[in-house]
């Protein structure tokens, strides 16, 4: 499916950006940090016969607008003021890596904006394994602050963070995807992801939730997907063989699956 296909609208409007198909129940999709709205190109072309799917840019990604300073609060308040513009009290959110974190997050912080959820390869918290917050960092901006741009990394790095080789087509549309990211708003991004933690609050969500992990993801492995799972009151957790960070886009059939059963269900 094109970025011109009949069957979804690209919009922007005032600090919004969005790519839409389809009617019925919302479902609004957050992608990760090296995504954008075209990341989702997989779930809108298989679930939009089933459900109104929204794919957003986060704020300072594809055509939105920025925050300054970018947070997760912020993020939340400006998800919500998407929902408001769009005319919609309660959706489902679908959130990868970035895009999990900032579905929960809006979940504790506007609780009754939101139905379900599923998350899909991210984490209650940065850091489990150890990993120190300006190492990371520094390793994500390294080549950013040598003149290289987002578009310039997404081949490597999308490559390095899958556990199998991409669809040829899907792998276009994800480059495409984190080509989209201007430089500041990805700087922006790396600086706010490491303040992620809620592992203290999960127990705090109520929402049906659906985890979903690569069974070789490496970014945010299994042990994360598990604590998630363990914490949250009403969670199931789907772990996928042979898949890697990517897991919306490395097996697409599997979580389109995934998210049809968790959001049809009663």
């Amino acid at each position: 499916m094109s970025a011109a296909d009949p069957r979804w609208l690209d919009r922007a409007d005032g600090p919004h950006a969005w790519r839409e198909a389809g009617t019925g129940a919302p479902v609004v999709f957050l992608h990760g940090l090296g995504g954008t709205r075209g990341s989702w190109n997989p779930q809108i072309e298989a679930l939009a016969d089933r459900f109104r799917c929204i794919a957003w840019d986060m704020p300072g990604y594809g055509a939105a607008a920025p925050l300054d300073p970018l947070s997760y609060a912020g993020v939340a308040d400006r998800l919500v003021g998407l929902l408001d513009h769009l005319g919609l009290d309660r959706v489902d959110l679908v959130g990868l890596s970035f895009g999990g974190m900032h579905a929960l997050h809006t979940t504790l912080a506007h609780p009754d904006r939101v139905r379900r959820m599923v998350l899909c390869s991210t984490s209650p918290a940065f850091g489990m394994d150890g990993t120190d917050p300006a190492e990371w960092k520094a390793s994500r901006l390294e080549a950013i602050d040598t003149g290289a741009t987002p578009a310039d990394l997404a081949e490597p790095v999308l490559d390095a963070i899958a556990g199998r080789p991409l669809d040829p087509g899907i792998r276009a549309d994800l480059i495409d995807a984190f080509a989209r990211i201007p430089t500041d708003g990805f700087r922006a991004a790396v600086e706010c992801l490491p303040t992620n933690d809620v592992r203290g609050r999960l127990h705090e969500i109520p929402h049906p939730t659906a985890v979903v992990v690569g069974a070789h993801d490496t970014e945010t492995p299994v042990a994360y997907a598990q604590v998630l799972a363990d914490g949250l009151p009403h969670a199931e957790l789907t772990i996928l063989p042979g898949i890697g960070h990517l897991s919306p886009s490395e097996d697409p059939a599997a979580v389109n699956a995934v998210i049809a059963d968790h959001l049809e269900r009663p």
